[in-house]
């Protein structure tokens, strides 16, 4: 994996995502290179300091955007508006639960981010999923093959730390609208909007979500209510077998990064053994799960488990995992694997070094694997529809 800082993990995956992400070079090392003695200090200490550096280069682009947008230009602006949203997002990911103004950060992201859909992206919408008395945000990419009739469609869900703007910004979407397939991109509870401007937190029981998104999609008249699918990354590996293993109108199910046993990942943690995906770590974990001391958090975390689960999965199974990830332990996948013997397809993909992919969900070359999970879903979805011939 790059590594644009030394020794530390945390800040130098953030660079890696966003490099993958959309980011240019030129301007992740503008957003860096001030930087650099902060990322010394530990990922926890310099992260006021990794705020400030990345909004400067925000405000930069947002001042090109807006000139470009008083041109005319607009592509050129939704160009700059995009990768201002892509460069704030991942700062604010980076911000202590508890740090002044993270809200506020949140939200100017969100007006970043319509704007780029406004003058760049006019297939994305923004849409509201009713979920219990409320709603999920997620955003609705709908492909082009839907122009002419329903479309299949795939969920996309959050992990621990990341949002539906990050789902944007990876362009996985766009992966599956080439294949004709829409995607409903989700902050699910405990991510994002939902957790950050809602108070959402994250349950165990995630075919609720599952059910809610998918009784959202059956209201469209461009969905094939056939051909719904889920992919989770991250700790999306768990909340998506998961809610395929109870929710049964799904037709699919990916696993990006192989989540099999999430609370035994937090006790090593606790023994620090392996990596964590961002700083302020248990303060992030506990707003996530809803729970108040780091005690109550660990026992609860032995339940985020899919052992008994994932041999109730009975539809297609794939599960990509990284053979590098220093966060999910490799052997989880194998885990997923064996125990998912009721899928009539299920796939093991491991991502090696000499590829690229191997690091956590891949984001040392997120674009190739996200290529591979695109792939695999259109040629499966189009089996399913064989078969229903």
């Amino acid at each position: 994996m790059f590594e644009y800082f030394s020794g530390n993990y945390v800040w130098n995956l953030g660079v890696v995502a966003t490099l993958n992400s959309g980011g240019l070079i030129d301007e992740v090392d503008r957003a860096c290179r001030p930087i650099k003695d902060a990322a010394a200090r530990g990922e926890d200490a310099g992260t006021p300091d990794f705020l400030r550096a990345w909004t400067a280069v925000t405000d930069s682009l947002t001042a090109q955007a807006e000139a470009a947008e008083k041109a005319s230009h607009t592509r050129t602006a939704g160009q700059l508006y995009a990768r201002a949203t892509n460069y704030l997002c991942q700062a604010e990911r980076m911000q202590s639960a508890k740090a002044p103004g993270r809200l506020d950060t949140y939200r100017r992201v969100l007006q970043l981010q319509q704007k780029a859909f406004a003058l760049k992206d006019l297939q994305l919408s923004r849409v509201e999923v009713p979920y219990e008395g409320t709603t999920l945000p997620a955003y609705f990419s709908q492909a082009p093959a839907a122009d002419h009739g329903s479309a299949p469609v795939m969920i996309m869900w959050n992990g621990l730390d990341s949002t539906k703007e990050h789902m944007y910004s990876s362009g996985h979407w766009q992966e599956l609208a080439a294949r004709g397939i829409s995607t409903l991109m989700v902050d699910c509870p405990g991510s994002g909007e939902a957790l950050r401007l809602q108070g959402l937190t994250a349950r165990i029981d995630t075919e609720a979500w599952a059910a809610a998104c998918v009784d959202y999609l059956l209201t469209r008249d461009d969905v094939d209510p056939r051909a719904i699918g889920l992919v989770g990354w991250s700790l999306g590996g768990y909340y998506a077998p998961r809610a395929a293993a109870f929710e049964k109108r799904l037709a699919l199910v990916v696993s990006w990064g192989a989540n099999h046993d999430w609370g035994a990942v937090q006790r090593r943690r606790l023994q620090r053994e392996g990596e964590r995906p961002v700083p302020h770590y248990w303060d992030h974990v506990l707003w996530v799960w809803g729970c108040d001391s780091l005690e109550e958090f660990i026992e609860f975390a032995d339940q985020v488990n899919l052992d008994g689960v994932v041999e109730k999965i009975t539809v297609p199974f794939l599960i990509a995992h990284g053979v590098g990830d220093r966060q999910i332990p490799l052997e989880y996948a194998h885990r997923s694997y064996d125990q998912a013997v009721a899928s009539p397809k299920r796939e093991l993909r491991i991502f090696t070094a000499d590829e690229g992919g191997s690091e956590h969900i891949g984001l040392d070359h997120l674009p190739h694997v996200s290529t591979f999970i695109a792939d695999w879903v259109a040629d499966t979805f189009a089996e399913l529809n064989a078969g229903r011939r």
